[in-house]
């Protein structure tokens, strides 16, 4: 598929391949974790507290340069402030390259592109029309893979 800028669409989701989510465990009182145990995505404001995976800022900024890229992720329902938060997070490490670019959704079957870079196949993503990059796995076990990946498509 090919954009008005004639650039094949890339979408990435948030949790486990942009944003480590357990990185915000260690900044909460073990209490709350205890209380959401199992159901950590509820916590208020967790979303707040995550740092970036390993080599994704720079890969993001790097692939957006050759794809029109788009974050597309699931918010919890059930935790209106990961909304907010995940919108506030794309702004603080994302900046001006992703720019009204975040959808939020429960089911990313639904958008069209070339390309989802995801780590689970919930929420429609083992249902994406175009080819799913299984973020986690043998063959894209990091940031740099996936980045090698997708610029080696480019040329091919």
């Amino acid at each position: 598929m090919k954009t008005w800028m004639n650039k094949k669409i890339v979408y990435v989701d948030m949790d486990n391949v942009l944003v480590d989510f357990p990185s915000a465990f260690k900044k909460l009182d073990p209490n709350i974790l205890e209380k959401y145990k199992g159901n950590e995505d509820e916590i208020p404001s967790i979303f707040s507290l995550m740092e970036p995976m390993k080599d994704a800022i720079e890969s993001y900024n790097e692939i957006s340069e050759a794809y029109d890229t788009y974050i597309l992720s699931t918010a919890p329902w059930g935790n209106p402030t990961a909304w907010s938060d995940k919108l506030l997070w794309v702004k603080k490490y994302l900046g001006e390259v992703a720019y009204k670019r975040l959808i939020l959704t429960h089911n990313k079957n639904l958008n069209s592109g070339d390309y989802l870079i995801d780590d689970r196949p919930n929420n429609g993503a083992s249902e994406f029309k175009g080819e799913w990059i299984h973020f986690g796995t043998e063959e894209f076990s990091d940031w740099n893979s996936v980045k090698l990946y997708l610029l080696k498509k480019i040329f091919t």
